[in-house]
């Protein structure tokens, strides 16, 4: 009852604070579904509306300001408006913003990515995470000539139809669809294993070898909190792909380019057969690419018989400041990001400690999140934090002046514009908010 007691306070002061920011979302809700344009938005009494932004700071249309750990949920690896990426793009939009034909600057850009990661041999430009990961399940099945994917609960591969399902009354049912509007038929053909579970995941994919095409994973779980793989899953997973003959597929949507230079493949060691990119890639402009073996990705449309397509791939502003971001990756920034969240992390940990809260952090580089629970290293566990908690935890946090992800299931970031100065605030704020649950 306390617990409700002091959350229907910190509402009432925050829609006080936000009268505008309320006033707009009440009118975005008569022109918009939900008054949002992605579900993750959207948060009670709420979502504050964002003014401008700079460095690792963000200000709303009611004048106030907060230091930002969503950073545009992963791709802001720089912070808000970088000076490099913007002047790269102000360049690239002087020139224009479609061509309808190809750029040298996109041939630069594909060399880079190739750079970074060796196993990727060839690789196409896209404009979103979705986009290229519903490719790369469509490259699976056509170069395999098998129809079934593997995926893992809790994982998040975009909002196309292949990926929207959850497991049945079983971990080794067909999976069912998750969202209205998925057919049944298009379901049954991904099936849905646990996340660090090799076992179970060897079991499932043997019982379905001979149609087989692919298993997708996040190689670190960032769409359920924040999940750590298991060394020997990823492993596991490269192993059972070479002995069914079927294609690998890491979703490195969120973790290429911010764990290392060659995201969670140079990070792990494990390389996969097909690997997608996007988030850091942009630098907060949309593009995405997926990309692999050379005797897969010539099956694509126009020298193979696998067809992908779209106007603004490889549009000129988004490549300009993704040439900018590769630039920029090379210029020593992990060792700094690595011991930001090593010094943030560890003053999270000694106030839990102190309170002797029920509650861990989750951390892998720049990537972090609180659960209060135990422990988390499966789906399952994250299921069992306590959600009054963290919501008590978000709300103060947000009247403290730092915006953290709404939902227990995303992920904090932090950028290189992250300083000093902004730990020690999030620390005093932490060391409060930490106080009412």
């Amino acid at each position: 009852m306390r617990l409700i007691l002091k959350n229907l306070k910190l509402i009432a002061s925050l829609s006080y604070l936000h009268m505008r920011s309320k006033t707009l979302f009440e009118e975005a809700k008569r022109h918009i579904p939900g008054g949002v344009n992605s579900p993750v938005r959207a948060f009670e009494p709420n979502p504050f509306f964002v003014k401008e932004a700079k460095g690792a700071r963000i200000y709303d249309v009611d004048g106030k300001e907060y230091i930002d750990y969503v950073m545009g949920y992963g791709p802001l690896l720089f912070g808000h408006a970088n000076e490099r990426i913007i002047n790269r793009v102000k360049e690239a939009v002087e020139r224009g913003t479609l061509y309808g034909a190809p750029t040298e600057e996109e041939v630069e850009l594909a060399r880079r990515i190739k750079k970074f990661y060796p196993s990727i041999e060839m690789v196409r430009l896209v404009n979103s995470g979705t986009e290229a990961t519903m490719h790369a399940i469509r490259l699976a099945r056509g170069f395999t000539g098998r129809r079934k994917i593997i995926k893992f609960e809790g994982c998040f591969h975009g909002s196309h139809d292949s990926v929207l399902v959850k497991a049945g009354s079983g971990a080794l049912t067909f999976g069912i669809p998750s969202s209205s509007g998925v057919l049944e038929d298009t379901a049954r053909h991904t099936l849905v294993s646990r996340y660090n579970d090799i076992s179970l995941t060897e079991e499932i994919a043997r019982r379905n070898g001979d149609d087989l095409a692919a298993i997708i994973v996040e190689p670190v779980m960032a769409n359920s909190g924040l999940i750590p793989p298991d060394i020997e899953f990823l492993r596991g997973l490269r192993s059972i792909a070479d002995e069914l003959g079927c294609v690998l597929i890491f979703d490195e949507v969120v973790t290429g380019f911010r764990l290392s230079p060659g995201g969670a493949q140079e990070y792990y060691g494990v390389k996969a057969d097909l690997t997608t990119l996007g988030k850091v890639l942009g630098g907060g402009f949309p593009i995405a690419a997926f990309g692999g073996r050379e005797e897969i990705m010539r099956n694509i449309s126009p020298s193979g018989r696998i067809y992908q397509a779209g106007t603004f791939s490889g549009n000129p502003v988004s490549v300009a400041a993704a040439l900018a971001v590769t630039e920029m990756i090379n210029e020593g920034i992990y060792s700094y990001l690595r011991d930001y969240g090593k010094k943030l992390v560890s003053a999270i940990r000694d106030i839990i400690d102190d309170r002797n809260l029920k509650a861990t952090v989750n951390h892998v580089e720049s990537m972090f999140q609180i659960f209060f629970t135990d422990r988390v290293r499966t789906y399952e566990e994250a299921l069992s934090s306590d959600l009054k908690k963290f919501r008590a935890y978000f709300m103060k946090m947000l009247e403290k002046g730092i915006f953290i992800p709404p939902s227990q299931f995303e992920t904090c970031f932090i950028s290189t514009a992250h300083s000093d100065e902004e730990m020690k605030i999030t620390i005093e704020a932490l060391d409060e908010a930490l106080k009412i649950v």
